[in-house]
């Protein structure tokens, strides 16, 4: 394997189905991810998604078993061998977490529920259980399902955490950014369910487009949501607001760029100043 980068987050580079480690901006350290969409599927399409080859469906059936061995392998190496002395700079030699996230949903395969009582599992068994997080990165879109909720459920009793992506609050903007047409109060009414389920932080990616910022009426829109779930006592732990990092691998990719850090920055104060969190990655 390569040095770990926080600019690389290759799901391939440790040869394994499910598992990779990253160097996560976000974490400030090595996340272990968990890929359930190794073949690249995906029910929402983000312009600005680096999966390679990314295309429309749910995951192939999981092997429980080989999960388990190469999470197992994984987190061996990392703290019993040379991981981080040979693939981490020295300055981020901390694990930080097991991340759900991966080449697609991971909420769209039907061993979610059985996944997150796997990782618990095998933390507990390193003594890592309630020493490092358990993340779900989520696009929400499936959390009216029972199976999903269950599998939230578990997480929470884990002290797992879910990032819910809210890139955009307006109908344009989602079928713009995310490629879906999904109705930004459905999504909202997801938010709060799994905000009431599991400890949810709400993500949000802001970038450019052919040069321009996201509009006035898109970020007025953004900031009424978080307003409403100010207001309507929706218990999030606050809102990661973050920027392009790495390159797009979807046909939109020429047309994005990063926005000054100073944008992302005024944003945040107008999100502070409604008394939430905010943690910026740019």
């Amino acid at each position: 394997m390569p040095v770990l980068d926080t600019r690389n987050h290759d799901r391939a580079a440790a040869g394994l189905t499910y598992v990779y480690p990253v160097l996560s901006r976000r974490a400030g350290g090595v996340s272990v991810g968990v890929n359930l969409n190794p073949n690249n599927a995906c029910n929402w399409r983000c312009i600005y998604c680096q999966v390679p080859e990314l295309t429309r469906g749910g995951p192939p059936s999981i092997d429980l078993m080989l999960l388990e061995y190469e999470l197992r392998g994984m987190l061996s190496a990392i703290v019993h061998g040379d991981f981080m002395a040979s693939q981490v700079p020295e300055a981020l030699r901390r694990l930080n977490d097991v991340a759900l996230s991966g080449n697609g949903e991971p909420t769209s395969a039907p061993e979610f529920p059985a996944v997150v009582e796997l990782i618990g599992r095998v933390l507990a068994d390193f003594g890592l259980l309630g020493e490092i997080k358990i993340v779900l990165i989520s696009n929400g879109s499936l959390a009216t399902k029972p199976y999903v909720q269950a599998g939230l459920t578990t997480l929470s009793g884990l002290a797992g955490e879910v990032w819910f992506k809210f890139d955009r609050a307006t109908r344009a903007g989602l079928r713009q950014v995310n490629d879906t047409e999904c109705d930004p109060e459905r999504h909202y009414q997801r938010l709060k369910i799994v905000a009431g389920l599991c400890p949810t932080w709400m993500q949000t990616c802001m970038f450019a487009v052919d040069g321009n910022a996201p509009s006035t009426e898109e970020v007025e829109a953004w900031l009424a949501l978080l307003a409403r779930c100010v207001k309507e006592e929706v218990p999030l732990r606050g809102v990661l607001l973050y920027g392009l990092a790495r390159a797009s691998a979807q046909p939109e990719a020429a047309r994005l760029t990063a926005l000054p850090e100073a944008w992302l920055r005024a944003l945040a104060r107008r999100v502070e100043d409604m008394g939430l969190a905010v943690k910026i990655s740019v």
